[in-house]
Order: structure tokens, then sequence, then C-alpha cells
């Protein structure tokens, strides 16, 4: 671990972290391992998770620690990251806890779109790739200041989960997101991630049904069994990753976004 760091900073979570001024990263969350790699930082990561799946090639040449839910503190130990990035949501708080005790740990935490940005401004500045970051910021914000809105704003459920059902509720990324659509959440009156029956989702009405390919793996042949349900709405598999993952992947967002008909 580097001896004398170069400042101290503060993460999304207000943790004071330790900025390396030769990062050995490992990186918790797979957008964010995408992020380093489009920031110019590929031979400074040391380990990812199993679940960092872009580039394709990265995991061949970088140590797995793991998942994101569930570290292992010993192959961590033996890479002597001087930098661990993780996510509030995506990781789990007693491992991240674990690993503040012997290494610098820059957390991000993010809800809304604005925050997504501040994240990528934020790791450029903490890897001395800032200049780079915004880059990547000023085209996410030029594709999306593009983005035909949708008018008028159609009622939406964004499912991620089949048993039980889950949706996407209030204060999340994928719900801001789906506002800058311009799409109704009708599950935005609920908890982040709400369970929900069937009478449940019948009773909120909505217009448009979007399975998403992610956390669970949601494919053509679960449309019949939405619009048995609903048959109102559209139902639509949608790309998870476009909606989720908050990173230097929004910068294709837009134009998938535009792909999808409503």
């Amino acid at each position: 671990m580097d001896k004398a760091p170069l400042t101290t900073i503060y993460d999304q979570m207000g943790f004071e972290v330790d900025v390396p001024l030769t990062p050995r990263i490992i990186s918790l969350v797979p957008s964010q391992t995408e992020l380093l790699v489009d920031l110019g930082l590929s031979h400074n990561i040391v380990g990812i998770t199993k679940f960092c799946i872009h580039p394709k090639e990265l995991s061949k040449s970088k140590t797995i620690v793991g998942g994101t839910k569930k570290f292992r503190f010993d192959v961590i130990r033996k890479l002597q990251p001087n930098l661990i990035i993780g996510n509030k949501e995506e990781n789990y708080q007693d491992g991240i806890t674990a690993l503040q005790q012997d290494f610098p740990v820059w957390m991000s935490d993010i809800n809304t779109y604005d925050q997504a940005l501040d994240m990528i401004r934020q790791v450029g500045r903490l890897t001395h790739t800032y200049d780079r970051a915004l880059e990547i910021v000023n085209e996410i914000e030029s594709g999306f200041e593009r983005l035909e809105v949708i008018r008028p704003p159609k009622r939406v459920l964004y499912f991620i989960w089949q048993n039980p059902y889950m949706v996407v509720g209030a204060n999340t990324f994928i719900d801001d997101v789906l506002s800058k659509l311009g799409m109704d959440n009708v599950a935005r009156h609920l908890s982040r991630y709400p369970s929900l029956e069937r009478e449940e989702i019948q009773k909120l009405e909505p217009e448009v049904i979007l399975l998403s390919s992610e956390p669970y793996p949601f494919k053509q042949n679960h449309i019949e069994h939405f619009q048995h349900l609903c048959p109102q709405a559209q139902v639509s598999v949608v790309d998870g990753e476009m909606f989720s993952w908050y990173g230097s992947r929004l910068r294709y967002a837009p134009e998938y976004f535009q792909t999808l008909q409503f």
C-alpha cells in the first residue's frame, strides 16, 4: 500500500478515502469496472467480481475476488490493493466494513442519473483520469439531451424478478431513467424494490410492462405470461444493462431507448 497518499477525499457515502498516486484497484461493481476500463485503467485493475462481464476479455487477465455480495477476503488480501471501489446497493455492508479495516474503500451511492454522472467525475478525480471522465460525462449528457421523450407519459411497471413478482419503485436509478424517457412509474409510491401480488399488479393498470434481462433473466417466452396478467399492457423484454448500469455504458443507453417502441 502506498506510504504517502496523494490526498484524502470523501466518497458518495461520506467516507474519507486516502487516494493513492498509483492505484492498484479492486472493483466490486460490474458497471464501475467497465468505467475504469473506459478511463484507461485496465492495467491498474488487479481484481474484479465474477459478474464483471464487460469488457469480456477482462476476466481472463484479472483475479476474481468473489461476487458482489460475497467477497473472497483471502484473495483480496493477497492482491494487496491500495484502492477498492464499491457501491452501497450492490455490495453488502458487513463485507465493505471488513474491507475498510485494511484497505482504502471508495463507495458510490447512486439513486439518480445526476448521481451517476457525479460518480463518473469523482472516479476520474480519484484515479487521476478526470479529463477522460469529463469526456464520458459530456457524451452521456449529449445523448440524453437528444433523447425523444414519450408524450403523453405512459404508465409503466419495470419487473426485475418473477417469483415473487418484484418491480422497481421509488428512489432508484432505474426509476429516474424511466422518468427521463417520459414514463410514469406506477410503483413510484412504493418502496425501492417492492414485491407485488397479482391483484396488486392488475390494480396499478400499467400501459407498459418492461421485463428486465437482469437480475432475473426474463426472455421472450415470459411475455405471454405477463400479457395474460395485464391484457391491456404492452409487454417487452428490455436490456437491463441499459436501464441499470450507471457507468460509461450510459453512453449507449439513449440510442438503445430510441429503438424501443411504446
